[in-house]
């Protein structure tokens, strides 16, 4: 029997065929059982095998995910010593600027303080004002505006003497202008001319801030 005489028959089953199945001729039942392991298969791939494929690409990717993690931890881990001495000296470093900041009853001295270093620079205080206290998270500010008339070189040692108190002083809004010339026009020229042969007089205008801790309650 040749093959096209097994394609014909196979194409030629029908229902009362499947009864005589068992004498049906050997290549036509060797034909069908690969057509039902082929549809078997077929069937087991794409139900059972894809899925599982989805299922492990998936699982891949949480991999790559928990190894990038675990990388990270590991690394924490391995610096954690490193990590507990950085903090222990960042507590000690707020610490000490907590201490830097005065509370309510340090605020007056810390006034005379200011006053007493512009005075202790050279400089004339023409102006000086407390301004409203105003609250942040944790601390509050306290701006005090100041007017002084002087030298460069007074007005740096000024500064200087800020940098070198125990509290925080910050300064801004910082504004010099020459009022040599200002003060001399009322003057003769010979006395111009001897204010321009010396030292020129400043006046700065700025804000010095401080602050203090808010305590717990407050």
């Amino acid at each position: 029997m040749t093959f096209s005489d097994t394609w014909d028959q196979l194409q030629n089953i029908d229902a009362e065929s499947f009864s005589r199945i068992g004498t049906a001729p050997v290549a036509a039942r060797a034909a069908l059982t690969l057509i039902a392991c082929a549809a078997v298969i077929a069937a087991a791939a794409h139900f059972i095998v894809k899925p599982k494929f989805v299922e492990l690409d998936g699982l891949k990717q949480q991999e790559m995910v928990l190894r990038t993690t675990f990388d990270a931890e590991q690394a924490k881990a391995a610096n954690r010593q490193a990590y507990v001495e950085q903090l222990e000296e960042m507590k000690k470093t707020f610490n000490v600027m907590l201490r830097q900041l005065p509370n309510k009853t340090d605020i007056e001295s810390l006034l005379v303080d200011l006053s007493q270093t512009s005075v202790a620079s050279g400089l004339e205080v023409e102006f000086f004002k407390p301004e409203s206290e105003i609250s942040r998270e944790f601390y509050a500010e306290y701006p005090i505006r100041i007017s002084v008339t002087g030298q460069y070189h007074e007005f740096g040692k000024f500064v200087s003497g800020l940098a070198a108190l125990p509290r925080i002083v910050t300064l801004s809004n910082i504004d010099i202008t020459d009022i040599t010339v200002r003060s001399a026009e009322q003057q003769d020229q010979s006395s111009i001319s001897r204010v321009n042969r010396g030292a020129k007089k400043l006046k700065m205008d700025l804000v010095a801030t401080t602050y203090r801790y808010i305590e717990e309650g407050e």
